[in-house]
């Protein structure tokens, strides 16, 4: 009798799928999945219409078109102030979930542990599954989703191999301060241990909050991959464009398992992000004044008596796990 075992066994049908299909059937708001309810910026439309119309429609370079590239590199040197080589450092990919995937697969090995913090992406455990190695959870404290330092520092061992940060924190909207990474570095300094580093929200805080990325940090720059999301920050889920950022040492071992995967991200994708961003100087700094007008208009019409509000400092899609009902 044919058998097929599976390599994940304890993996059913997705949170997401369950819930968007439950809201379509019910014709639901859906707070489930990660993507806006509101148009992409009108410049990015027509950055899109004019690549397709210029012929961007087959494979571009496997490691991304260079001018977004650039785009990217730029950011982070206005932002973190790091200058970064763009042919050996940076790789857009199809998507920040695929990153993710490739990054684990890439450097975890059979036995590795990888510290994840809950909740968390549901992707992130799975991937280490396959890898063969062990996901050690470590729950967020509430109710502001800070790390427990530590259960982290106990946690840590000769077989700790990967930690995975996701600041802004996708559901809480929690943000990594600089001295929760400066404890990281304490933490880990001693150690062979990697950090991946989740930041397709990047963007997308207000508040006067500042992002900090794990490669504005020296000593995380050898031993960190940063995923971001053009994505997330274009309000364009479904395009699926990201990146992945590493010293060229990890970017090496990371593109041998990317390139396996995926030939390249959507080309049309890349052009009309790349002009975005070159046309667009303030496209990144107006997203966080736009999603804060519409955080203020949520909180507002939820506001009762008997509903109270957790304030987020990011404003991560699944918004109603973390509101308190008092019914006293």
């Amino acid at each position: 009798m044919l058998s097929f075992p599976s390599k994940l066994p304890a993996q059913g049908v997705t949170i997401f799928s369950q819930m968007s299909a439950l809201a379509q059937r019910l014709n639901a708001l859906n707070l489930s999945q990660g993507f806006p309810d509101f148009a992409a910026p009108e410049a990015l439309l027509d950055c899109l219409v004019e690549a397709t119309r210029q012929g961007f429609n087959q494979y571009a370079a496997g490691d991304g078109w260079l001018p977004l590239r650039e785009q990217v590199a730029q950011q982070f040197a206005q932002r973190d102030q790091l200058q970064l080589d763009i042919t050996q450092e940076i790789t857009i990919t199809s998507g920040a979930t695929i990153a993710l995937y490739c990054a684990i697969q890439a450097l975890i090995h059979a036995g590795d542990e990888v510290i994840i913090f809950d909740p968390s992406y549901d992707r992130y455990a799975p991937a280490v599954e396959l890898a063969e190695g062990v996901s050690v959870r470590i729950p967020l404290l509430t109710p502001d989703f800070q790390v427990d330092w530590q259960r982290v520092k106990d946690s840590i061992n000769s077989r700790t191999r990967m930690i995975i940060i996701n600041t802004p924190h996708n559901p809480s909207g929690a943000i990594w301060s600089k001295q929760d990474w400066l404890t990281l570095i304490e933490l880990i300094e001693a150690h062979n241990i990697v950090v991946l580093s989740d930041e397709v929200y990047e963007h997308l805080i207000y508040d006067g909050q500042r992002h900090y990325s794990a490669l504005s940090f020296p000593e995380l720059r050898q031993r960190s991959l940063v995923v971001g999301s053009f994505g997330k920050t274009f309000h364009v889920t479904g395009w699926k464009t990201g990146y992945c950022v590493a010293a060229p040492e990890l970017m090496h071992l990371f593109r041998q398992v990317y390139h396996l995967l995926a030939s390249a991200a959507i080309p049309r994708a890349k052009w009309h992000s790349a002009s975005l961003c070159n046309s667009t100087q303030n496209i990144f700094s107006s997203s966080p004044v736009f999603i804060s007008k519409n955080v203020i208009c949520l909180m507002q019409g939820w506001l009762s008596p008997s509903l109270c509000l957790h304030r987020l400092k990011a404003p991560i899609f699944k918004m109603l796990p973390i509101v308190r009902f008092d019914l006293t």
